[in-house]
């Protein structure tokens, strides 16, 4: 599909500043600052919060933001049930998050566009898992982006059962456009945690991407798998909820702060929507593909 715009002054300099930051250090200090009872530390970061991004609290399931108990319960808060209608359809697959497109296609191989001039590898983002690999090799990808101010829970693209869990230490560079534009392999060089599932429509990949501020990822079978400080230096296979089954649409995890949804599936399985291209609004339910069958 189409690539992205070019590097910009702009982008290197982003990225130049990245890569001298304490972005571990910075994670550790905004972990427990999100998770802080305190009144005035909730409220403060609150209002800076609302002011900086439009947040539809209509849509969250309790509408008061200075309601929730600390700023990381009012970052990934429950919708309203049915404000995000679930395409059940079999032949639909469904975006798992709201966000933003960075890239979908086809892999060449094993390789996955990241932006224009940027490519990473399988073998880079599934940590060498030879056979997981082999599943995906020729199949087709998704990178979705969830900024600030998007829901930050993630749900089922497809029904499912559970396969396997990895969790991949790593860095926490930004995954917004101007890093996958200017940082090599950010997606596969940050850290993440790969979840593997088996549904009708083969194998499926949800990878849940870690990124500069974004304190842990959680997920419903495997609990809270990074809580700083991360002292895990190799890929760590997680076998807690290995066989659970998710519906399509189910919450599978969710993201305490923002980051990237990377979606793999095994090769002429499904077929993207023609309206998949980068910088594309998605919304969790509504289909993205749908299946080859």
């Amino acid at each position: 599909m189409t690539e992205v715009s070019s590097v910009s002054t702009g982008d290197r300099l982003f990225a130049a500043l990245q890569y001298v930051l304490p972005k571990h250090l910075m994670s550790r200090v905004i972990y427990a600052i999100t998770r802080s009872q305190s009144a005035f530390v909730k409220n403060t970061f609150l209002r800076i919060f609302l002011k900086l991004f439009d947040i539809n609290m209509a849509e969250a399931a309790q509408s008061d933001p200075f309601a929730y108990r600390t700023f990381n319960d009012f970052f990934t808060r429950a919708l309203k049930p049915g404000v995000r209608p679930i395409a059940i359809e079999s032949e639909f697959i469904v975006s798992p998050v709201d966000g933003t497109v960075s890239q979908a296609g086809e892999l060449l191989n094993e390789s996955i566009l990241q932006a224009k001039g940027q490519h990473y590898t399988l073998q880079e983002l599934l940590a060498g898992d030879e056979e997981s690999i082999a599943t995906y090799r020729n199949g087709s990808f998704a990178c979705i982006y969830l900024a600030p101010y998007n829901y930050h829970r993630i749900h089922m693209p497809y029904a499912g059962t559970a396969l396997k869990n990895i969790y991949v230490p790593g860095d926490l560079f930004s995954v917004n456009a101007s890093t996958a534009r200017s940082v090599p392999r950010v997606f596969a060089r940050n850290e993440r945690l790969i979840c593997e599932f088996t549904t009708p429509v083969g194998r499926v990949a949800v990878i849940l991407v870690g990124a500069l501020h974004v304190g842990s990822i959680e997920t419903v079978h495997c609990g809270e798998v990074n809580p700083p400080p991360r002292s895990r230096k190799q890929p760590e296979i997680i076998a807690s909820g290995v066989g659970r089954g998710f519906e399509k649409g189910e919450e599978l995890g969710r993201f305490n702060m923002g980051s990237t949804v990377v979606l793999l599936f095994e090769r002429g399985r499904i077929h993207w929507d023609a309206a998949l291209r980068p910088n594309a609004t998605v919304q969790l339910g509504r289909p993205i593909a749908r299946t080859a069958q």
